[in-house]
Formats: structure tokens, sequence, C-alpha cells
């Protein structure tokens, strides 16, 4: 059976249903599933194959063609609702979207799934008075220009996070789910055989001399193995910074879920403002509305104040020999304007930068042009720091792999440092 609440379609006899699975992939796509035009295809074929003997094998057969994945179960089920023929789906995406405008009535909150289902689904439709699945034709012109011209994604990766509309933060943050971060790895102390080996093995050596009469007929060397450091992060999520926090925190996730050899070790997440919260365990769920819904569930202090001096206390306290110990990259995602006494930030920030292989300080208000480090709290942290960069746009969380590169420079630090110098 259905997921409760699902309503099930009459079967359609105008002759357009692979014109509406093809729209409903579309909008499943939207909503966050991996489809290409080989499962679409695939799903038109499994519905002529089933047959519509049994209403419910509409929808598993959809089911089973397009989820591959658990987290994808409720925003398929939620956009199958929405889409297949239920009355008035559009007024329900609508106060999905809008809960205000239900007033006292709203008896529920939307789930992350029907967000990202109604969105999907509505993106488009209200504001060009669409109230069916477009034709084959249009189907085919809209997929071309999803992601627009290569002029308009470039404007987009480099457009302020504070300056985006709704729709261009939705796409923002699709292009963000797909960046990576690339790692260093580290060479560890320990060593494994290696026939090119740079390291001369004198055990081995004489161990294969010994079948030979004690006679040495090659060298044994060995190499030095590598590993794949920690990275920790630490964003701020005062009130100053929370359009950019958010955006980090969605790029994040992406990065502790990115599966495959070469990724990091572990990734630990910390969020501070007035105090500091770990949110290591709800990145790690895979869907992302989820994981965010979470953390901003535990952390408490989202757009108060700052206490930037505090929280790193707490963390070098409490935190950084667990976390920051055998090399691990530290990113400090702040605009640096604090309130705590100066002579503590500094103390905090020395120590956290001997803790740390590498820090990065990802600040939004390089985007300034003519940017200098007048605030207190900047001009403080500025000598602690290996690395600064800016974190307002796409573009410059897409640079911060080169950042991390051990021949990346210093990035905006030595400029800054020499308006510092009297």
């Amino acid at each position: 059976m259905p997921p409760s609440g699902i309503s099930l379609p009459d079967i359609p006899e105008d002759g357009k249903l692979a014109a509406n699975i093809t729209h409903f992939a579309r909008a499943l796509r939207k909503a966050g599933l991996r489809l290409g035009p080989g499962r679409v295809l695939g799903a038109i074929r499994a519905v002529a194959a089933a047959g519509f003997t049994d209403r419910r094998d509409f929808y598993w057969t959809l089911h089973a063609s397009f989820v591959s994945r658990p987290e994808d179960r409720a925003v398929f089920a939620q956009t199958f609702r929405l889409f297949w023929r239920d009355p008035r789906y559009l007024e329900q995406m609508m106060s999905l979207l809008l809960p205000s405008i239900r007033g006292t009535q709203e008896d529920r909150k939307a789930a992350a799934a029907e967000k990202r289902a109604a969105a999907a689904l509505l993106d488009g439709m209200i504001a060009e008075g669409i109230e069916a699945p477009p034709a084959p034709e249009e189907e085919l012109q809209i997929e071309g220009d999803a992601t627009g011209t290569s002029s308009g994604e470039e404007r987009l990766r480099t457009l302020d996070f504070e300056q985006m509309t709704p729709a261009e933060m939705a796409e923002a943050r699709r292009m963000i789910a797909r960046l990576r971060l690339p790692v260093p790895p580290l060479a560890s102390r320990r060593t494994s055989p290696d026939a090119r080996g740079p390291i001369a093995d004198w055990r081995r050596t004489i161990a294969l001399s010994l079948r030979r009469g004690g006679q040495i007929g090659t060298l044994a060397t060995r190499r030095r193995r590598e590993r794949q450091p920690n990275l920790v992060v630490l964003c701020d999520i005062s009130g100053s910074m929370s359009h950019y926090s958010r955006m980090v925190l969605h790029f994040l996730h992406a990065v502790a879920n990115e599966r495959g050899a070469g990724g990091w070790a572990k990734v630990h997440a910390f969020t501070f403002g007035t105090r500091l919260t770990n949110i290591t365990r709800h990145l790690a769920r895979r869907d992302v509305d989820q994981a965010l819904a979470a953390a901003g569930a535990e952390a408490q202090d989202w757009q108060g104040g700052t206490r930037i001096g505090g929280c790193l206390h707490a963390f070098n306290r409490d935190w950084s020999r667990r976390v920051v110990g055998q090399g691990a990259v530290v990113l400090l995602i702040t605009d640096g304007l604090d309130r705590d006494p100066a002579s503590d930030l500094a103390r905090e920030m020395e120590r956290l930068h001997l803790a740390s292989r590498r820090l990065v300080w990802i600040n939004p208000l390089l985007r300034f042009q003519g940017f200098a480090p007048r605030a207190r709290g900047i001009a403080t942290m500025l000598p602690h720091v290996d690395t600064l960069i800016a974190g307002h746009s796409v573009a410059s969380l897409a640079a911060l792999g080169a950042a991390l590169s051990a021949s990346a420079g210093t990035g905006e630090k030595d400029r800054l440092m020499t308006l510092l110098r009297p």
C-alpha cells in the first residue's frame, strides 16, 4: 500500500501519460532526486508493461523506477500526492511554501520533504498561470534552459548571498551541493613496502639475504603512507552572519556526505554565537533539509550576539584535543565582529592556530572593495590565521579548495597585515 495520505490517480484517457510522467520526473529532479533521461524512459516503459489493472501498481511502478535512496522516499511520496490528479494541489503547495496565509488555521508544520516537493512543482507554474503539465516540446525547451545561460550562471556564481532572491538562493544551493573540497593528504610516520620507495628497509633486506646464504641481492625499500586529515569547521551563526552561515552549512553537508576514496577522514562541525554547539551528528544525515533543521533546533543562539573569544575558549578546552589533533584543517567562518575582550580572543586564537595544521579564515566582509581591518576583533584575529579568503558567494566557496592546498598563499592576509603595521 502507498503511504497514508497519498491520493492514487484516476487512469487518464487523454493519451498524454508519457508527457505527464516526464514532467513528474522533472519535478522530482528539481526536488533533489538523481534522475536522468534513461530513468524517465525506463519509467514510461515500466508503466506500459505493468498496465493499469490495479491503480496501486502505478504508484509503486514509478516508485521503483525513480527512488534509489531511502532519503528520497518521503520526497517522492509528497511530490506524487501533489502532482498526480490531487484536487487543489496548487493551493496545497501555496500553503506549504507560505504558511503565514493560513493564520490560526495552521494545524501542523510542513516537513522538509513537503517543502522541497512543493517548491519543485510550484516553481514557474503560478507566475505563468500554468495549471497542467506542459507538452513534450515545452518540456524539452525547459530542460535545455533549466540552468540558464552561461552568463546567467556565472553571474549567480559571483552574486552575494545576501542579495539573492529566494529562487536564486535555491539555485545557489543546488550549485553548492555539487562542489567538492579536495583533501591535502598527510604523510604518516608509518611506512609500507614499496619497490621504488626512497627509504631503505634494512631489516627486510637482511631477511631476504639469508635466503641466499647471506649474500645481498636487492635492496628492499619502503615509502611513507599517506592518510586523510580531519576537517574541523567553526561557523558563526550570529545575526550579521545568518545569510552566509546557512549557505556554508549547505556546503559542509555536501562535504560531510561525500562518499568514495580520498575524502576527509571525518568532518566535525560546530556553530557559535553566544555559545558553542556541536552539530557534527546532524550533518551526517543524508537529507540536507532534515540535517539543517536538526542543527538549527539544537543551536539556540541563531541570529543572536557574538562572543568569539568565549566560544573559542570552550572549543579549545573541551574539543580541541579530540578533533584538532593529528593534523586537522580548521575552517573559521566569521566576520570577526566580537564583543569579548581582545586579550581573551588573541590567546584563544593563538592556541587554536598552534593546534591545527592549517587555519583558514572565511570572512564575508572581504566582499567589500577596500576592506580594512579596523574592527578590534578582526585586527586581533588576523595574525593567527594562515589564510584569509572571502565567503560571500558560490565562487568564493569553490575557491576554498585552492586555499587548502599546500602551495596556496595566504589570500588577503598579507595585504591586510600591511595595513595594521604603523
